[in-house]
């Protein structure tokens, strides 16, 4: 008997709609780094808005709703002021079993390469821009936190870091994903390395994982990539796996070997992938990626 092995559902870029633009037409304008979530009433969405460096970099986070999955409307904004931060990233939007909304929010501290994860939590998705930010993730001199991936399952909380090393400024781009565990998804206990480079690939530079998907005993992951400092902003989509092990924790994953997705458009970013896994049994994909213009924009796709 031939067992086929189960497989992450990819962008194919063609039948993509655009949900979100860009906030200007120029290099270093960018609408994405999304992260979705299912509800009774369809799918709410966490962005990030950004401009140049000299503009702004990462100037907020976005919570919006839409009952289709294309065509959303804000219902809440946290600007990098909140935080004290020179910059936002990737948000990571959740719910407790309880109910409750958690945005958990990448800000970096200013005059620095260093990165922490604050926590927003409230009653209602509406109300996440009013509540009190707490930091969950904080890194250390050393480290860089940021980008955190979330599944809530087997009663606990599990985590996929970005986390960048500080001892030198100039490579301070460079990129793990650290695993990590919660009781609660705020007190972490790091488990070690998910993912890493490999040296001589498409993904040498560093690697950050995007989307988890549990099938089975298996994890399947996309993460985002580059082999160069170059690279920096415009990774491309690469697809690892790994097993959950018997203390209910996951081990670490392996890259697989196929050559990465990117945007057609140079320098063919196309990251941060989030996947909804619908009823139906199909997927809807949000990933954010290079356009003609250099800007980014934020993509959907439906995927048997």
């Amino acid at each position: 008997m031939t067992i086929i092995s189960p497989a992450l559902p990819l962008p194919r870029w063609t039948d993509a709609a655009v949900v979100i633009e860009p906030p200007s037409t120029e290099a270093g304008a960018w609408s994405g780094a999304p992260s979705a979530l299912l509800a009774d009433d369809g799918i709410y969405l966490a962005y990030r808005l950004r401009l140049p460096v000299d503009q702004g970099r990462g100037y907020a986070n976005v919570v919006a709703h839409a009952a289709d999955g294309v065509t959303f409307r804000t219902i809440a904004t946290v600007t990098k002021e909140k935080f004290g931060a020179e910059s936002l990233e990737r948000p990571a939007l959740t719910r407790t079993a309880d109910g409750r909304w958690r945005l958990y929010v990448s800000a970096a501290t200013p005059g620095t390469k260093h990165w922490r994860v604050d926590l927003l939590e409230a009653d209602t998705p509406a109300d996440l821009d009013g509540a009190t930010p707490r930091t969950v993730l904080p890194g250390d001199q050393h480290v860089g936190v940021k980008d955190p991936v979330l599944l809530a399952a087997d009663g606990g909380w599990h985590l996929w870091a970005s986390c960048h090393p500080l001892e030198s400024w100039n490579h301070a781009d460079r990129m793990t994903t650290e695993y990590a565990t919660s009781p609660d998804g705020v007190h972490w206990t790091w488990r070690g390395t998910a993912l890493r480079g490999r040296p001589g690939q498409w993904d040498a530079r560093g690697v950050r994982v995007s989307t988890v998907l549990p099938v089975g005993g298996e994890l399947l992951a996309a993460y985002d990539g580059r082999a160069s400092a170059e690279e920096n902003w415009e990774e491309r989509t690469g697809t690892a796996r790994g097993r959950r092990v018997g203390d209910g924790t996951f081990g670490p994953l392996t890259a697989e070997p196929e050559p990465p997705l990117g945007s057609p458009y140079p320098p063919h970013g196309l990251r941060y992938l989030s996947i909804v896994a619908l009823p139906d049994g199909r997927h809807r994909l949000y990933y954010e990626a290079t356009r003609a213009d250099g800007a980014h924009e934020l993509r959907t796709e439906l995927v048997n």
